[in-house]
């Protein structure tokens, strides 16, 4: 039993069960168990790698799409540049370099990154030490917005995917929330408490009642609902239409909402079950992109997509600055090809992943049409 499956076995003892939403907080935000509190997650040694870690041109590409974006909306002074979930800071440094070349860009933007990992704030600083910006930390987006100034520009790379979800499972009886709860087993004749999943037998809030009434699922279906993805996405789409901007989310998840178990934990690389190794593995849930649409909408700005990665990275000319690459550094030409490959194929990262952008004021982001604007 790890300290953190300890400390949710009392909670549950002494209040009963709790919501996935509540057991996903726990494990991942705990101040002193929890998984992104007390450890560097990322790269080879850590227990999962994102697309930053890949290859230096994913970070490079979204660095131009902030400075095309910039530009498409008159290049103003200052701007702020805000990341949600910045990881090792490996996307901005690299976001950074990419835009360097532009001495106004670089004059005029303010650096704003939203963490809440004192680990990862230290590797944050490590790396963008040089980057030519001096960052400013925030636990909150609301926090990141009050504290900057002119327009902003957001990027959130696997950020969505580690927000907190409920479950819901369709009964004889209606939707009932998915819990929980301890199952006591024996061992050696003593009583051990393994967590276990148990299912409300109340009716869900009248909230999550109107988002789930109505639907054709049949009895077993799991239905996944985030608020906090809900109520951050409104409150980024709602900074931006208010000071002008644009965000780009990029997750691996489903364009149209659907029933279906996507909850999971990962640890050295591999599947784990989602009720051990608390405080130890990842826990995420994919990303239900027309959530976070509509959730643009009600904060005022206007979503677009979503596209694939692949779609997305090949419009903003990925591909071509993998041939660049690979005439500079010709010893690498195999490396940086399976790179492209992983970021943009299929049946890699290329498909799962999906891109959304918002936008204040109804113009068209970088690498998307006019008529890619979601609709309802």
């Amino acid at each position: 039993m790890t300290p953190m499956q300890a400390i949710i076995a009392t909670r549950i003892k002494e209040q009963g069960p709790i919501s996935v939403a509540g057991y996903m907080y726990a494990c991942l935000g705990h101040p002193d168990f929890g998984y992104y509190m007390s450890k560097d997650p990322f790269g080879r040694g850590g227990d999962f790698i994102t697309a930053p870690e890949v290859s230096q041109m994913f970070g490079e590409m979204l660095g131009l799409w902030i400075l095309a974006a910039w530009q498409s909306i008159g290049s103003p002074a200052p701007f702020t540049l805000m990341e949600l979930g910045p990881g090792r800071g490996t996307l901005m440094a690299d976001a950074m370099r990419a835009a360097s070349g532009f001495p106004d860009f670089a004059k005029a933007c303010q650096l704003h990154l939203v963490e809440i990992s004192p680990v990862l704030r230290s590797a944050q600083a490590d790396k963008l030490k040089d980057c030519g910006q001096t960052p400013q930390w925030h636990e909150t987006v609301r926090g990141a917005e009050q504290a900057s100034q002119g327009p902003i520009f957001m990027l959130g790379n696997e950020f969505l995917d580690a927000l907190p979800i409920h479950q819901f499972q369709l009964t004889k009886n209606g939707w009932r929330e998915r819990m929980v709860g301890l199952a006591p087993d024996m061992a050696d004749g003593l009583p051990i408490d393994n967590l276990c999943y148990v299912l409300s037998n109340e009716d869900p809030p009248p909230a999550i009642d109107q988002t789930l009434r109505g639907r054709t699922d049949e009895i077993g279906a799991i239905a996944e609902i985030c608020p906090t993805v809900v109520g951050t996405v409104k409150e980024c789409a709602h900074a931006i239409s208010t000071r002008g901007g644009m965000a780009l989310f990029v997750d691996y998840g489903h364009g149209q909402s659907a029933a279906g178990e996507t909850f999971q934990a990962v640890m050295d690389h591999k599947p784990v079950s989602t009720l051990e190794h608390a405080g130890e593995a990842d826990l995420t849930a994919h990303v239900d992109f027309e959530a976070v649409a509509r959730s643009s909408l009600l904060g005022g700005a206007t979503p677009f997509g979503p596209l694939t990665q692949g779609e997305f990275l090949t419009r903003i000319g990925m591909p071509q600055r993998a041939i660049k690459l690979t005439e500079s550094n010709p010893g690498h030409a195999e490396s940086i090809q399976i790179a492209l490959d992983r970021l943009i194929e299929g049946d890699q990262m290329g498909s799962l992943f999906k891109v959304m952008a918002l936008s204040a004021n109804g113009v068209t982001p970088p690498g998307y049409e006019a008529d890619e604007a979601f609709a309802l």
